[in-house]
């Protein structure tokens, strides 16, 4: 029987930086994606904020993405752009990029790392005990491994065959959205009634035209037809407009699920499989590359002989409140969607206090992803937070941090007398690197920190320990996270 290390389940952008990350681990990890190739069918995610960028940016690669996309305002909320330009980050902005480019550039990363996406691999379910996990195939293929990570969508076969619930709150509002040939010309562009927003695309280039349309009754769970899209198009503007020849039709609503757990055993879960929400604010694939990198690290230390089982738990303690988060936030935009005067009200209200710098910074450091703290406990401002990219000077030159993190390591940056820290037992796990650096240390909607002497960063770039003068509590630290 064919045996891996980490199977992961979904071949979306949350697999393939999950098996990325596992790659550079040196981890035996294999990815299996029952669609037969790589073409994303309908319109999904449109871009990327600025923490994203940033997590690639750490791995080297961010600027395969900045070539293919173009900046621009992604962070928003309840309709009100909120412009990042005054953000203390090397990405003051969001990244306007398809999905299926998204997936392209991901999938070509993960190729160079030597990890085998194997496309028409339709998982129908696992079964694990003490030492592993018998993944079953279509067709009554098998395979074995030591952990399996499902990474295959807000209907996740892996989370139904692990028992985990998906609590949350069922759809209020469904669109439909496709691309497709029309009969009759409609009136381009957005449109709004009492049902919801409605929009026609002019086609480019001679291709089909872009249609949304909100149904006027929540769809079912099952996938849309060209049935379905003439049926709501009459419904709201009494004709279809000889809608034909779709190339796509797809639904999204707001339900508001989140995953209980995200590990069962040597079960994972990460990105749509843990969390679906509304699609406002752009932050669904956002959530999973960063569920992604949050996980790979940990997962790869799982794999030693007696790994700190608190470690990996430490994924669901970190990441299920994020995701809670945006959940709450996705929840708050739908609702103030609602076409009603009172709605309105409160919508307008929410803009003039948008409008203001304070609550604008807070708001598109948290769209952003930037403001995430993880709660490591009392201390520095520092920690538990994303360590800036700052220009450092050292003995080899100057250098950026996110330059030390390509490799996927622990980073122990030394920033006081050199050779006043040493890791001690854990220096072939930790790289030192000892630098100077001036200027004021900032943290999105916090401002500027007290310079720490010393920081120990983990390999998704958040900051696990800051030495303020001393090396008081990095032995801790060390033990474990790294």
């Amino acid at each position: 029987m064919e045996e891996h290390a980490v199977v992961v389940v979904g071949g979306g952008p949350t697999g393939l930086m999950l098996a990325g990350e596992l790659a550079l681990a040196g981890i035996d990890v294999v990815v299996l994606e029952r669609r037969p190739d790589q073409e994303v069918v309908g319109r999904r995610a449109l871009g990327l904020h600025c923490r994203t960028i940033e997590v690639l940016d750490q791995r080297g690669i961010a600027e395969r993405f900045l070539a293919e996309g173009t900046p621009a305002q992604v962070a928003g909320f309840a309709g009100v752009p909120l412009d990042l330009g005054d953000a203390p980050t090397r990405h003051p902005y969001g990244l306007a990029l398809p999905q299926d480019r998204t997936e392209r550039l991901l999938a070509g990363w993960v190729h160079e790392l030597g990890v085998p996406v194997r496309h028409g691999h339709e998982v129908t379910g696992v079964a694990q005990d003490g030492s592993g996990v018998d993944v079953h195939l279509s067709g009554g293929r098998r395979l074995r491994t030591r952990w399996v990570v499902g990474c295959d969508g807000g209907r996740s076969t892996i989370r139904k065959a692990a028992g985990i619930g998906f609590p949350g709150w069922g759809p209020t509002t469904s669109s439909l959205l496709a691309e497709a040939e029309l009969t009759e010309e409609p009136a381009w562009g957005i449109h709004q009634d009492a049902v919801g927003k409605h929009a026609f695309s002019r086609p480019v280039d001679g291709g089909p035209a872009g249609v949304m349309v909100t149904e006027q009754r929540v769809g079912t769970g099952r996938e849309p037809t060209l049935h379905d899209l003439r049926e709501a198009l009459v419904a709201v503007y009494g004709t279809d407009y000889g809608v034909h020849s779709p190339r796509w039709v797809s639904r999204f609503t707001d339900a508001s699920r989140q995953a209980a757990s995200y590990r069962q055993g040597r079960i994972l879960l990460a990105g749509d499989a843990a969390h679906v929400h509304a699609p406002d604010g752009g932050q669904g694939l956002n959530t999973g590359v960063q569920d992604a990198v949050n996980l790979g690290w940990k997962l790869a230390r799982a794999l030693e002989e007696n790994p700190p089982d608190r470690l990996l738990d430490s994924y669901h303690a970190e990441r299920h409140p994020v995701a809670a988060r945006v959940l709450r936030l996705t929840m708050a935009q739908v609702a103030l969607r609602r076409p009603d005067e009172r709605t309105r009200a409160v919508g307008e209200t929410i803009a003039e206090l948008l409008g203001m710098d304070e609550p604008r910074r807070r708001y598109a450091a948290t769209m952003s992803g930037l403001d995430i703290r993880y709660d490591l406990g009392a201390g520095h401002p520092l920690l538990g937070r994303r360590m800036p990219d700052l220009d450092l000077r050292t003995d080899d030159g100057p250098a950026r941090v996110f330059s030390f993190l390509h490799a996927a390591r622990p980073v122990l940056l030394d920033l006081g007398t050199p050779g006043g820290l040493d890791p001690g037992p854990w220096a072939r796990r930790v790289r030192l690197v000892t630098a100077e650096h001036a200027g004021p240390w900032e943290l999105p909607a916090l401002g500027a920190v007290p310079a720490p002497t010393a920081v120990l960063v983990r390999p998704d770039g958040h900051v696990a320990w800051v030495g303020e003068g001393t090396g008081a509590g990095l032995g801790a630290a060390l033990g474990t996270w790294v």
